[in-house]
């Protein structure tokens, strides 16, 4: 490893232990964001490197630096978090306070330098609830407060995605989402055809919330660009593309994923 790429890391683990230890939670930002980021084993290697590479150049692209300079305060706090089933979710890279490029650089290194993982099950509501701890408690003042998850797959494990979504926007944290529908679907997957439907209605929510869908790998370091952007600006998406989310009826039943997993599996 480089000298510069060491002073890189251990400059985002030391913003992240302050930031954990309230050494600067006078100092208010404008967004708290979590990257929630799926895991699972229905992503495959290739699909984990590029959706991490994809984070890594949002977060040092010119759009996303200038977009800090949008809120009236100039500086965010992220972390990285990595997640799969109810039992497992990992901070990857701590809260980081980012106002700058080489702060910026330093996050994106230390997501870099992290060891790819694979990890069994999907709880897109453990996700939820893991990253709304770590925004409940980490000693910051965050002007709005937002969960970004990312994932191919609907919930199949823990508590059911609907009822966790609308407890997180009733404690005003903002959800949005990135599904990521790459691969045809395929019933012994354990796919829908529509999870952009899904997570429109039965995962995003609260002021603002969208859902930014990827259907092929070349649209992912875009959107999540995009994504990073909105959320940094806290700019309501002007598009149909990036969908906000449906307040009637769901088109979709939020506990498809369950009932999926149930008639496979049985448990």
């Amino acid at each position: 490893m480089s000298c510069v790429r060491l002073f890189q890391v251990a400059f985002a683990l030391l913003a992240g232990a302050l930031a954990s230890s309230g050494a600067w939670a006078d100092e208010p930002v404008d967004v708290e964001l979590v990257l929630a980021v799926d895991v699972s084993y229905s992503m495959d290697l290739d699909e984990l490197a590029l959706q991490r590479e994809g984070y890594i150049k949002a977060v040092t692209s010119p759009e996303f630096l200038n977009a800090l300079k949008l809120g009236p305060n100039g500086r965010v706090a992220i972390a990285y978090v990595e997640w799969a089933g109810i039992e497992d979710q990992k901070v990857v890279v701590d809260w980081t306070f980012i106002s700058n490029k080489a702060e910026a650089e330093a996050f994106a290194a230390a997501i870099h330098d992290a060891p790819l993982r694979r990890v069994y099950r999907t709880s897109i509501s453990g996700a939820m609830e893991f990253g709304a701890d770590q925004i409940e408690h980490n000693g910051i003042r965050g002007l709005r407060r937002v969960i970004d998850i990312s994932g191919d797959g609907t919930n199949n494990q823990g508590p059911m995605v609907e009822p966790t979504r609308d407890d997180l926007v009733s404690r005003g944290i903002t959800i949005n989402g990135l599904p990521l529908m790459l691969k045809e679907p395929a019933g012994s997957m354990l796919d829908i055809g529509q999870l952009d439907v899904y997570y429109e209605d039965c995962v995003i929510g609260g002021p603002g919330a969208f859902v930014i869908p990827v259907h092929g790998t070349h649209e992912f370091a875009d959107a999540i660009k995009t994504k990073l952007v909105l959320e940094i600006a806290g700019v309501v998406p002007p598009t149909r593309e990036l969908v906000q989310r449906v307040a009637d009826k769901p088109r979709i039943s939020c506990t498809v994923g369950e009932r999926m997993w149930m008639e496979r599996w049985g448990n």
